[in-house]
């Protein structure tokens, strides 16, 4: 039982968890418009993000993450950088202009934990702007990198996929943000700082009203995008309403960082039905 919950902790502490949601962001865009597979660029952001996740969490200095605490964190550290080499090694097989994308989001993650300058902040410390960068990363990788990646026309359809993926992150963001609000330093100014968690329960709300109506301004509207977009909107509402200022242990770190999971298999399962 004790290496259960071993492994359990690990999978989430090494950030398995969120990498396979990224995976699942991408896929669900590859069935949207009607891209071919990819691997590469699959395996490229599911490897990437468990690195860039770790080095994000456990290595804000460099020096930090080169310097493990404990055989935990080492084992953490070994892990990152085997699944480093592996992003390096699928990164190899993408096109020149799927590099240029991949560049930008590299970039935008190192100045999200690293500060462009000695003794400035960085992204991660910049008052409330910390959540945009992040919904920014994810937006960019599981929507405009596939595209790309497939040779596709950057197109209204693909923008307003971006701008409702930004916010599905900003809105899985919200539970995160609650319960971390009694920890985080004033100085971040984070949202249920700034307005309360009250209100900040009731932007992620309208938020994802507003995702679910986006969909309807698509210049090629298909049943199995309405459905998907109308389940996604039901998933983050229920989240959103079950989220509390003490919330359980697993609560955001496993339950709500599952929603594009979730969302994925529904979507694999409407997609047998209603194809494209």
């Amino acid at each position: 039982m004790n290496w259960l919950k071993y492994i359990f902790h690990f999978y989430l502490d090494a950030s398995i968890h969120v990498a396979i949601s990224v995976f699942a962001c991408i896929e669900i865009t590859c069935i949207f418009f009607g891209l071919p597979r990819d691997n590469h660029i699959s395996y490229l952001a599911f490897f990437g993000t468990i690195a860039c996740y770790n080095f994000v969490k456990y290595g804000v200095e460099a020096k930090k993450y080169l310097l493990a605490a404990n055989s935990y964190h080492k084992n953490i550290q070994v892990f990152s950088f085997m699944a480093g080499g592996f992003a390096l090694y699928h990164a190899y097989f993408v096109s020149f202009d799927a590099w240029i994308g991949i560049v930008v989001l590299s970039v935008l993650t190192s100045l999200y934990a690293i500060p462009l300058l000695p003794n400035t902040k960085n992204l991660r410390n910049l008052g409330g702007l910390k959540i945009f960068v992040v919904a920014l990363v994810w937006a960019g990788t599981t929507v405009v990198l596939p595209i790309i990646a497939a040779n596709k026309t950057m197109n209204w359809d693909v923008g307003v996929e971006g701008v409702q993926r930004f916010l599905m992150v900003l809105i899985l963001m919200v539970p995160f943000e609650i319960r971390d609000m009694e920890y985080d330093d004033p100085e971040l100014k984070t949202l249920p700082q700034r307005f309360g968690f009250v209100n900040t329960k009731l932007y992620g709300a309208l938020g994802a009203v507003v995702l679910f109506f986006l969909t309807l301004m698509k210049d090629h509207l298909t049943y199995l995008d309405v459905i998907g977009k109308g389940v996604l909107f039901l998933l983050l509402g229920i989240f959103i309403f079950l989220t509390k200022r003490r919330q359980t242990k697993y609560f955001s770190s496993f339950w709500v960082e599952a929603i594009p999971i979730f969302w994925w298999i529904c979507i694999l399962v409407l997609d047998v039905f209603l194809g494209p």
